[in-house]
């Protein structure tokens, strides 16, 4: 399975709460901290915030910065790290010491160590790269999930840990607390290697400025997370190497090979002109590769329909005059799926092919009719792979070298139907009489709430969903310019989150609210209750409970008006089988064994069923032959 399923969908709402909090807490352009008499003000709110943990706001006014700690605090600051998002523990006081004392960082408190991952994932969203600071295995080994959820998205995030005093290094027979009762240390570099491009220990400062130094610089030219431990003696330590204005970075610049990137446009081009309706497919590594402007100048030159995968949602403007909806095999916005498999070529930029998105491999996509364009190679049908290709020079001399061919949107146009647009239809018995609607009062659905919440959405908000229902609802809303789905996409740290959480998720990451409470988060978050979970304490005091559609509407103009500035709780009840439509015929039409089947049947365990049915080998699927997709 693809780990990115496991460290950010399966606790998606722990990765939705904290990405919420970063889009807040760490705007540069509107948060300008003024730090006296430990109170932060902003010019982005127009109300103080008094920080309940003061030791993470006190800021020293003489920082060392000829030692190992202010070397690293700089250097955070110089890539365009302001917030650091940490735990403390008793072997990273030192280091966090030194990061306290950097005017320029803010330092993050988290409630534990997952939360601290998942914040600094949702900053690197936002603004290219993100840190965390935790404590020496007890805090790395529970940090691991959201590091591992970075690495499948190839976000650059700083994970420091500290670590072992440097004397304790090859000492015999020392056992550590926080270890797992060897003398050995490495348990925590050794987890760390399969998920980081980069490690490296910090135990000697002769050489600590290159390894913090190359650790960082990997992380940025790979885009992955990195690990540096630094030993909790070295901190406040000087070095020559540690300079007052030490050195910028001087990162190599990925260029094309231009013999490659000629031969791979023109054989492009020639394979694109030569097809009769031909579409652009965008896939989630557009972000990584830094090519979605790219990819929107090719859109425009070619007039093919343009289509997304489901992880890609946000990443494309959805207000395009071509933009035909999400590709999700037999589960896709109508007609969009008949429209790329019935194409005769297909360009898709940056795709991620695992099950999930695959509906357990069974896309039917043609490989002899496809141009597959990876950050750093492009694959033309079953002929050559041109490395050393990147994708954005790539899409930007493609745009000119193709011919205009609106043929398969005009298929699509012809084929689709208005009633059927595949946006949430907004069931009720009600009337309009002017601009009051008259609502009965009666058990909310599904679709209901998400016909509702679209009308939220504005260019100034970013929509986060769980995983689940919450997802394949946020699936099918149509985005507004500038309105991004967070999975795919952090906001602009201006945007209002509106966040859609399920009742079992939301337990995974309910404590962090308070921390969005002491950063003056103003977030909307929909808890999706169906029954699954019990809450069993009321959050906040703006918080609701709905049960009606009547009251949700009050609930939400509350939200949007009065209450704009806050952060707002609203709980939403609805049945336990009133799920996504493309959910439960994804699930219940797979052939499995009949004690799956039957679990398959409780809608309150489709989640967990989902991944199940994906994991499964491609010989149980009817639509499978030999490992590769039949005919419907």
């Amino acid at each position: 399975m693809h780990y990115k399923n496991i460290s950010c969908w399966h606790t998606n709402m722990l990765a939705t709460m904290k990405l919420s909090n970063i889009l807040v807490t760490c705007n540069l352009n509107n948060l300008q901290v003024l730090r006296s008499n430990h109170k932060m003000s902003t010019s982005a709110r127009s109300h103080k915030i008094q920080p309940k943990n003061l030791a993470f706001n006190i800021r020293s006014k003489h920082q060392n910065y000829n030692s190992l700690g202010g070397h690293l605090a700089q250097r955070l600051v110089q890539i365009g790290v302001s917030d650091v998002f940490s735990v403390p523990g008793d072997f990273n006081l030192a280091l966090l010491d030194h990061l306290v004392a950097e005017p320029q960082l803010n330092l993050i408190g988290c409630c534990n160590e997952l939360n601290a991952g998942y914040a600094a994932d949702g900053y690197a969203r936002s603004r290219s790269v993100g840190a965390c600071v935790v404590t020496f295995t007890v805090g790395g080994l529970s940090i691991m999930n959201a590091i591992a959820g970075a690495y499948s998205e190839d976000l650059p995030v700083i994970c420091i840990v500290g670590g072992p005093n440097s004397n304790d290094y090859g000492a015999n027979n020392r056992i550590l607390h926080h270890s797992i009762g060897l003398a050995d240390f490495s348990q925590e570099l050794k987890c760390f290697q399969q998920i980081t491009c980069q490690q490296v220990v910090v135990n000697n400062l002769d050489n600590a400025q290159e390894q913090i130094d190359g650790a960082i610089a990997a992380a940025l030219e790979h885009s992955k997370p990195v690990y540096i431990s630094i030993s909790c003696n070295l901190p406040g330590l000087s070095h020559p190497s540690f300079l007052r204005n030490p050195l910028p970075f001087s990162l190599p610049v990925r260029l094309s090979n231009t013999v490659e990137l000629e031969l791979a446009v023109e054989t492009a081009a020639e394979f694109l002109n030569k097809a009769v309706k031909p579409i652009l497919l965008a896939g989630p590594k557009l972000r990584s590769a830094k090519a979605t402007e790219a990819f929107h100048e090719l859109s425009n030159a070619s007039g093919y329909s343009v289509a997304i995968m489901p992880t890609a949602k946000g990443l494309v403007l959805e207000n395009h005059p071509r933009f035909i909806g999400t590709y999700w095999g037999t589960i896709s916005t109508p007609y969009c799926n008949e429209t790329v498999e019935l194409a005769d070529a297909y360009l898709i930029a940056g795709p991620v092919f695992n099950d999930y998105i695959n509906v357990g491999h069974s896309l039917l996509l043609k490989e002899e009719r496809a141009i597959i364009v990876q950050p750093h190679s492009v694959r033309i049908g079953k002929g050559p792979t041109f490395r050393f290709v990147e994708m954005k020079d790539f899409l930007v001399a493609l745009a000119k070298r193709i011919k205009h061919n609106t043929t398969s949107h005009e298929n699509y146009e012809r084929m689709y139907m208005a009633d059927d647009g595949g946006h949430p239809l907004i069931m009720r018995s009600s009337c309009s009489s002017g601009d009051e609607i008259m609502m009965k009062k009666e058990a909310l659905r599904v679709n209901v709430v998400y016909g509702h919440l679209e009308k939220m959405l504005s260019s100034n908000t970013t929509m986060i969903a769980d995983t689940g229902v919450s997802w394949f609802s946020c699936q099918k809303l149509k985005l507004p310019q500038g309105c991004g789905l967070g999975y795919a996409q952090a906001a602009s740290p201006n945007n209002r989150v509106i966040a859609c959480i399920g009742d079992g998720s939301f337990q995974m990451g309910a404590q962090e609210v308070s921390t969005m409470l002491r950063c003056g988060q103003n977030s909307i978050i929909f808890l999706i209750n169906n029954g699954g979970y019990t809450i069993e304490e009321v959050i906040h005091e703006g918080s609701y409970n709905v049960s009606c559609e009547e009251e949700l509407v009050e609930a939400m103009k509350m939200a949007t008006e009065e209450k704009r500035e806050c952060l707002c709780f609203i709980e939403v009840l609805v049945h336990k089988d009133d799920t996504s439509k493309e959910l439960i015929s994804d699930v219940e039409g797979r052939t499995l064994p009949d004690f799956l089947g039957q679990f398959a049947k409780k809608k309150e365990h489709v989640r967990w069923f989902l991944w199940l049915c994906y994991t499964r080998s491609s010989s149980q699927n009817p639509r499978c032959v030999d490992g590769k997709a039949a005919g419907p």
